[in-house]
C-alpha cells in the first residue's frame, strides 16, 4: 500500500520536475513516511559542517548555514537576519553569540515591536532620574545592559521612524544619548532580525540604517524549502517528549504534514 501526498496510489504515477523539487511525501503501509525530493547537485554534495547548538538538520542548506554562522560569529560586524516568521532567527542570534569571542558577555534580547514608540529611546538607551514623569532613578537601557556582549533586536523592521536616526548614530558612533543624561560609549555587537521587507520600493525603513545593520547578512529559508530536515526535527522533539516533556508538532508555515499532529 502506498499513498503519495495523501492520495492512494493504485497504478503508476508520473511526476514533473517542479513536483520533485517541491518534494513528494510517500507513506508506505501505515508506518513508514519518506520524502522524495530533487535538490541541486551542489547542495546535495555540501560537505559536513561542525555542530552548532540548536541548528538541527542534515540538508545541504543546514550544513551550509552552520558553516556560515561559525564564519560570521568570528567577526565583529553587526548582523542582520532576514527571513519569514518561524525560521529560527532568535535561535540563530543565540548561536552567533555562543560561537563568538563575546560569549562570556551578556546576550540581551529585545522585541522592538513590543516597545511603545514614546518609550523606545528610554528603554534602548537609558534615562536619567527626573528625565520624565515616573523616572525616579537612573535607568540603564538595553544597549548598556548588553555591554561586552550581544544585543539582539528582533522585529527591527517595526522600529518607529523617530527612533531610526538615534539607532543609526548609536551603531555608527558606538555611543548612546541617555534621555535627560550624558552621552555614553558602548562596546557591543548588534544582531537584528526582520521578517518584513525593509528595503526596496514602498519600504519606509531608513536605507542608511538598513545598510549599517547589515554589515553582515544571513538570509534564512522556511522549512518548506528544506523539507528533508522534517524527519530529523520530528525525531528530536519526539525524543524530548518521551523524556517526560510535552511536545506538539503541527505543520509549520508552508509545510503540509497531512495528519501529523503528535501530542505526548
Amino acid at each position: 500500500r502506498c499513498r503519495i501526498d495523501g492520495e492512494e496510489l493504485f497504478a503508476s504515477l508520473q511526476v514533473d520536475g517542479a513536483a520533485m523539487r517541491r518534494g513528494l511525501r510517500l507513506l508506505l503501509g501505515s508506518g513508514v513516511l519518506l520524502l522524495l525530493r530533487l535538490v541541486p547537485k551542489a547542495e546535495a554534495e555540501e560537505p559536513p559542517a561542525p555542530a552548532v547548538d540548536g541548528l538541527l538538520g542534515d540538508s545541504g542548506y543546514l550544513r551550509a548555514l552552520r558553516r556560515q554562522v561559525l564564519r560570521v560569529a568570528r567577526s565583529e560586524g553587526d548582523v542582520l537576519l532576514s527571513g519569514p516568521t518561524g525560521t529560527g532567527k532568535e535561535l540563530l542570534a543565540r548561536a552567533l553569540h555562543e560561537a563568538s569571542p563575546r560569549r562570556a558577555g551578556p546576550l540581551v534580547s529585545v522585541n522592538v515591536a513590543a516597545i511603545p514608540a514614546e518609550l523606545a529611546a528610554a528603554q534602548l538607551f537609558g534615562a536619567a532620574r527626573g528625565a520624565f514623569t515616573g523616572a525616579e532613578r537612573d535607568r540603564r537601557g538595553y544597549f548598556e545592559q548588553a555591554a561586552g556582549g550581544t544585543l539582539f533586536l528582533d522585529e527591527i523592521g517595526d522600529a518607529p521612524a523617530a527612533l531610526q536616526p538615534q539607532l543609526l548614530r548609536a551603531l555608527e558612533q558606538r555611543e548612546v544619548q541617555v534621555v535627560g543624561g550624558p552621552i555614553r560609549e558602548i562596546d557591543l555587537r548588534v544582531v537584528s532580525a526582520t521578517d518584513a521587507p525593509i528595503d526596496g520600493e514602498g519600504a519606509s525603513f531608513s536605507s542608511a540604517l538598513r545598510h549599517r545593520l547589515a554589515a553582515l547578512e544571513i538570509r534564512l529559508r522556511p522549512l518548506a524549502a528544506h523539507r528533508e530536515d522534517i524527519g530529523l526535527l520530528a525525531r528530536h522533539y519526539l525524543a524530548l517528549a518521551f523524556e517526560g516533556g510535552e511536545v506538539i508538532l503541527r505543520g509549520a508555515a508552508g509545510v503540509h504534514l497531512d495528519q501529523w499532529d503528535f501530542r505526548y
